[in-house]
C-alpha cells in the first residue's frame, strides 16, 4: 500500500521570540512520522509535512503542547482576523493596567534625579510597602505569561526571550523585596532603602507595549491576502429544480447552473452554457480589455460579467477555483522559509545560553572588580544585559520581509511559490524566453495585405478571400477571417469548398473561383506570380508567413500572417538588460523566423530549432557554464526546461498547470512582469538584509553598552522594544514598494 504523505498547516500560540520558532521546529521534525516541518514567527504558523500512517494532526498538537506552546488547525481568515483582534485587545489591556501601575513607580524614580528636584512627589509613593503593592500585580498578574513560558522552555532544556525577561525582572523585584524586608525588619523608621521595583515593571511595561505595536504591524502583513479574498464573490444565484436560488458562494456544487446578471463577479470558475457578453478579467490576466465570451468559452471565478446576462455551468468550486489556488500560493510563500533565515535560526539557538553567561560576568566583574561589594549596582547592570539581548528583531526579521515581499508582489499579479524562490530569483544572471505565447501574443495575426491588380479595390478582395477561408479549420485561416472581421468587412459565404493539405484552400464566392495558399497551389493551378516572389520573401524574412491570391485564374495578390510579439516585449527585454541580465530566445521555430521575431523584441541571442526535450539540456549547458539560469515559459510545453533551470517563471492567466510548473507564476501576459518579479526579489533580500543587520547591531552594540554600565535596565527594555517594532515597520515599507 503506497504511503500517504499529507500536508497541514497549524496555529501556533505562545512564541515569543525565534528561540521558540527554532524549538518546535526541531520538536517537530525529531517526531515519528513527520518529513518536514516549517515554523513562521512572523505568521504564528508551523506547515507540517508528514506520512499519514505514522502521525496524525492530534500527535503534532500534543508534541507542541510538551514543548511548552499551543496548537490548532489553522482557521480560516475570518477567524484568524478574530483571533489577531482578541490578541491585540490582550496587548492593550494589559498595556494599560501596567501602565497605570507602573507610572508613580517611575515618578519616583524620575524625581530622585537632581535635574527633576522640582517635580512634585507624594510622600507615600517612597513607602515600600506601597511600591510592593504596585509592582505585585505588575510583576505576577501581567508578567505571569513571561514565567509559564521560561518555565516551559526551562523543562524542555532549552531558553528563549521569555527567561531572559523572567530573570532580569525576578532579580530587579526579589532584590528589592529582600531590602522591603530588610527595612521593615529594622525598624520602618530606618532611611528608605534605593528600591528597584519600578526596573521590573517598566520592563514588564515596555516589553507588553512592543508586543501591541509588533501584533498591530503583523496584522498589517497579511493585507494582500485579504486583497485577494475580497476579490471572490460572497453570494451566487443558482438555477435548482427550475427555481432561481440566492446561496452562500460555499453552498455552490460542481455541476450547479449560475446564473450572472451585468455587472455582477462571476462566483466560480466553469463554462457558459447560454448567454454572451464581455467579461473583465486584468483581475487575473492583467489585461485591461474585456473578453468576449459566448457558450462553450471558460470563465473564471472573481472576474466581472460587463454586459450580458450568462448561465454557467460550474467546474471548479470552493478551493479548487484559480483564485483559491492563488491565494494558497501566496500563503504558502508567506509561511515558506527562504535560506537567509537559517542564519538567524542558528544564531537565535544559542544566543540566550550565551546572554546569561555574559550577565553572570558582568555581574561578578561590577561586584568583585569595579565597585566591590556594592550587590545593587552590580545587579542593575547584569538585568540590563538580560533584557537588551533579548532576540525578538532577529527572528522577525527574515519572514516580516518574505510576507511583506511576496504579498507585494501579487499584487502586481507575481506568485513566488516560496520564500526560497523570493530570495534565489535577485540572483539571475540569464533569462532564457520561450518565443510563442511568452514574446509573441501565441496567436497568428493578419498583418498585411498586398493588392497586385490594379482595378482590385482592397476591401472586395479581402470579402473573397475571408468568405473562402472561413469554411476552414487552419489557424491561419481564423487568423484571416478574424483580421478581416475586425476591419468591420462584412463577409459573404462560400461553396464548392475544398481543403488541399500543405497547399491551401479553394472555393467559389459569388460565382469567382478563389485560390489562397502556397507557390504550389498557383502552379498547380497555372496561375503566373513571378513578380510577387520577391516581396513574399521579404515578409518571410520578416518572420511572416506569406500566402498567394488568385481569382479566376488571375494572380491577384498576397496577405501575410504572423505570431507578432506582445507589444511590451521589447521594453521588457530592454528593462532586464539595463539590470544587467543576458537574454535569450530559445524556440522550436525555423532560425529565420525566430531571428525575424528576435530581432523586433531587441533579442541578440537566439536558439532556434530546440525540441522539447533539447530545451532542458541547453538550460544545463548555460548553467554548466556558471550562469544562474531562469527560464520563461507557459508552464506545460516548457516543463522539462522549467524544472531544469534554478527558477522557472510560468507566464500566462494563472492556470492551475501554469502555477504547479513553476516557481513564480506571472498572471498577466506581459513580459515586464519578469524584471518586476527580480526587482522585487532584490529589493526583499535588500530589506532582510537591513532587518538581519540592525537586529543584529541591537544586540551587538547593546550588550556591551549594558555590561559598561551606560544603560539603565529601563532604557534597555524600550530599545529592546524598538528593536522588535523598528524591523517589522521596515518590512512593511515593501508594501508601498512601485515596480
Amino acid at each position: 500500500m503506497e504511503e500517504q504523505n499529507k500536508q497541514t498547516t497549524l496555529q501556533i500560540t505562545g512564541m515569543t521570540c525565534a528561540a521558540c520558532a527554532t524549538r518546535i521546529e526541531k520538536g517537530l521534525n525529531k517526531t515519528p512520522g513527520v518529513h518536514k516541518a516549517t515554523v513562521n514567527l512572523a505568521l504564528e504558523t508551523a506547515t507540517v509535512e508528514y506520512s499519514e500512517a505514522e502521525v496524525n494532526v492530534e500527535g503534532m498538537i500534543l508534541k507542541v503542547d510538551k514543548l511548552g506552546y499551543g496548537a490548532k488547525l489553522k482557521e480560516n481568515q475570518s477567524d484568524q482576523d478574530a483571533t489577531k483582534l482578541q490578541e491585540i485587545s490582550s496587548h492593550k489591556r494589559k498595556l494599560l493596567i501596567s501602565a497605570v501601575l507602573s507610572l508613580p513607580l517611575l515618578w519616583a524614580m524620575v524625581s530622585h534625579f537632581s535635574f527633576t528636584s522640582w517635580i512634585y512627589l507624594p510622600e507615600f509613593l517612597m513607602n515600600p510597602w506601597v511600591q510592593l503593592a504596585l509592582a505585585t500585580p505588575v510583576q505576577f498578574g501581567v508578567g505571569l505569561p513571561f514565567y509559564i513560558s521560561a518555565y516551559k522552555a526551562l523543562r524542555n532544556r532549552s531558553a528563549n526571550m521569555d527567561v531572559l525577561v523572567a530573570l532580569g525582572t525576578s532579580a530587579a523585584y526579589f532584590y528589592s523585596l529582600y531590602l522591603t524586608l530588610d527595612w521593615a525588619g529594622s525598624g520602618e523608621g530606618h532611611h528608605m532603602p534605593s528600591l528597584y521595583y519600578e526596573t521590573s515593571a517598566i520592563l514588564i511595561t515596555l516589553i507588553i507595549l512592543g508586543k501591541y505595536f509588533e501584533s498591530l504591524a503583523k496584522g498589517r502583513t497579511s493585507g494582500a491576502i485579504k486583497k485577494l479574498m475580497s476579490l471572490g464573490a460572497k453570494n451566487a444565484l443558482i438555477l435548482r429544480d427550475g427555481q432561481e436560488l440566492h446561496v452562500p458562494i460555499e453552498d455552490v456544487i460542481v455541476g450547479d447552473v449560475v446564473i450572472v446578471k451585468p455587472g455582477e463577479k462571476i462566483p466560480v470558475d466553469g463554462e457558459v452554457i447560454d448567454g454572451a457578453s464581455t467579461v473583465d478579467e486584468s483581475m487575473l490576466t492583467g489585461e485591461s480589455l474585456p473578453v468576449d465570451k459566448k457558450a462553450g468559452d471558460r470563465v473564471i471565478g472573481a472576474t466581472v460579467n460587463k454586459n450580458g446576462r450568462l448561465r454557467i455551468k460550474a467546474v471548479q468550486v470552493g478551493s479548487k477555483t484559480a483564485l483559491a489556488q492563488i491565494i494558497k500560493v501566496v500563503e504558502d510563500a508567506q509561511g515558506s522559509k527562504a535560506p537567509i533565515q537559517r542564519v538567524a535560526d542558528r544564531i537565535s539557538g544559542i544566543f540566550v545560553p550565551i546572554v546569561v553567561g555574559i550577565a553572570v560576568v558582568t555581574f561578578l566583574v561590577w561586584y568583585f572588580a569595579v565597585e566591590p561589594g556594592v550587590f545593587a549596582s552590580a545587579l542593575e547592570k547584569a538585568i540590563a544585559v538580560l533584557v537588551i539581548a533579548c532576540p525578538c528583531a532577529l527572528g522577525l526579521a527574515t519572514p516580516t520581509s518574505i510576507m511583506a515581499g511576496s504579498g507585494r508582489a501579487a499584487e502586481f499579479g507575481i506568485l513566488f511559490k516560496g520564500g526560497e524562490h523570493l530570495e534565489s530569483l535577485h540572483q539571475v544572471q540569464t533569462v532564457v524566453l520561450d518565443k510563442t505565447g511568452t514574446i509573441t501574443k501565441g496567436k497568428p495575426e493578419l498583418t498585411d495585405v498586398i493588392v497586385h491588380q490594379a482595378d482590385l479595390d482592397e476591401t472586395y478582395m479581402l470579402q473573397l478571400v475571408a468568405a473562402a477561408e472561413k469554411s476552414s479549420e487552419h489557424p491561419l485561416a481564423e487568423a484571416i477571417v478574424e483580421g478581416v472581421q475586425a476591419r468591420g468587412i462584412e463577409i459573404g459565404a462560400a461553396t464548392d469548398f475544398e481543403a488541399v493539405p500543405g497547399y491551401g484552400i479553394k472555393a467559389t464566392v459569388e460565382g469567382k473561383e478563389v485560390l489562397v495558399g502556397t507557390r504550389r497551389l498557383l502552379e498547380q493551378n497555372k496561375v503566373m506570380f513571378a513578380e510577387a516572389v520577391k516581396k513574399a520573401e521579404q515578409l518571410e524574412l520578416s518572420g511572416k508567413t506569406a500566402m498567394f491570391i488568385a481569382i479566376d485564374g488571375q494572380f491577384a495578390g498576397l496577405v501575410a500572417v504572423a505570431d507578432t510579439i506582445k507589444e511590451t516585449s521589447r521594453e521588457a527585454v530592454r528593462r532586464l538588460r539595463e539590470m544587467n541580465i543576458d537574454v535569450i530566445m530559445m524556440t522550436g521555430d525555423n532560425q529565420r523566423t525566430a531571428e525575424a521575431i528576435a530581432k523586433q523584441a531587441g533579442i541578440q541571442r537566439v536558439l532556434a530549432e530546440v525540441l522539447p526535450e533539447g530545451k532542458a539540456n541547453e538550460v544545463r549547458k548555460l548553467q554548466e557554464a556558471g550562469r544562474k539560469v531562469a527560464m520563461v515559459g507557459d508552464g506545460i510545453n516548457d516543463a522539462p526546461a522549467l524544472a531544469t533551470s534554478d527558477i522557472g517563471i510560468a507566464i500566462g492567466t494563472g492556470t492551475d498547470i501554469a502555477i504547479e510548473a513553476a516557481d513564480v507564476t506571472l498572471m498577466r501576459g506581459d513580459l515586464n512582469s519578469i524584471p518586476e518579479a527580480i526587482m522585487m526579489s532584490r529589493r526583499t533580500m535588500a530589506n532582510i538584509k537591513q532587518n538581519l543587520f540592525w537586529a543584529l547591531a541591537y544586540n551587538m552594540l547593546g550588550i556591551p553598552i549594558a555590561a559598561a554600565g551606560f544603560l539603565a535596565p529601563w532604557v534597555a527594555g524600550a530599545a529592546m522594544a524598538l528593536s522588535s517594532v523598528s524591523v517589522v515597520l521596515n518590512a512593511l515599507r515593501l508594501q508601498r514598494v512601485k515596480l
